[in-house]
């Protein structure tokens, strides 16, 4: 069993460090949260500060939503970095920049220890469920280390290669993920318009080669109107700067991750930053002038 200081305790944080403190770890956290004190009473153990929580962890985690947290939270005031001491590993289960990353890596390397970038897809559910798909960056024997305690949050757990190869493959899984969303909201709001039920499109073509987990979850999150969010537009429109950066930086043309990003900026627009991601439907709603259900 190892101590395991965690930190970036919301809609996903929390389940996935609830998983491990079932696993029998002995998990730290910070103290000022009401997500933190319900950990506490499960058996957890409140720490008043990053430093003091990576002094008292061998692996600390970190869940929080865009680069500069990570930054704030690992080499901030009284930030991990102040706790670290040679030997522990830091693993950030965030969605950030890759080349960030890579920074960040370097730094901590250079006081002696270990560096994942391990971020997560699966959203609020996966979390929940246990059954994260973790894509990991980072030196063969750390991930080796760390991979029990990935078992307890994910059932999908892959070492792509280097520090930065976790980050940018999240990246791609966002981009696959929105273009998804776009498509099967195109397809319900086309099938809603021309007449046909939409629960029972829906249900037609999870039996067929579109069938999808986005079909499956988002596509019935559409027909409910159900924004609810599992993971929070504001937060794909974060993943979508770093995929067109990236592509910029690269020369490469990313033609329908620019478009998505665009219905997820007129989706905030109208008020809708907090919705789910599957409320990007609501864009396409209103450009079809016609409600998915609608008679």
């Amino acid at each position: 069993m190892s101590k395991i200081g965690f930190i970036g305790l919301g809609i996903m944080g929390r389940p996935m460090a609830g998983h491990l403190l079932a696993g029998g770890h002995e998990v730290f956290v910070l103290a000022a949260s009401r997500q933190s004190a319900a950990l506490v009473e499960a058996g957890a153990r409140s720490c008043a500060d990053a430093a003091s929580l990576a002094a008292a962890s061998d692996i600390i985690i970190t869940m929080v939503p865009d680069t500069p947290d990570v930054e704030a939270v690992l080499f901030g005031p009284q930030g991990v970095a102040a706790g670290l001491a040679p030997g522990k590993i830091v693993v950030d289960m965030s969605s950030i920049s890759p080349i960030a990353t890579k920074t960040f890596a370097e730094r901590i390397n250079a006081l002696g220890c270990d560096y994942l970038d391990a971020p997560v897809s699966g959203g609020e559910v996966g979390a929940k469920a246990a059954s994260l798909t973790i894509m990991v960056g980072g030196p063969d024997a750390a991930f080796a280390k760390v991979k029990p305690v990935f078992e307890l949050m994910g059932k999908n757990i892959t070492l792509i290669g280097g520090n930065g190869a976790g980050q940018t493959t999240k990246v791609a899984n966002q981009i696959i993920v929105a273009l998804t969303i776009e498509a099967v909201g195109e397809a319900l709001v086309f099938a809603s318009k021309a007449g046909a039920d939409p629960a029972r499109v829906r249900a037609a073509l999870m039996g067929g080669f579109a069938s999808s987990r986005v079909l499956e979850v988002h596509g019935e999150r559409m027909i409910a109107h159900n924004v609810t969010p599992g993971f929070r537009i504001e937060l794909h429109q974060k993943d979508l700067n770093l995929a067109l950066d990236g592509a910029r930086a690269l020369g490469v043309s990313l033609p329908n991750t620019a478009t998505c990003q665009e219905l997820f900026n007129a989706a905030s627009a109208a008020g809708g930053a907090g919705w789910d991601h599957s409320g990007m439907v609501r864009v396409l709603e209103r450009l079809a002038n016609h409600e998915i259900g609608a008679a």
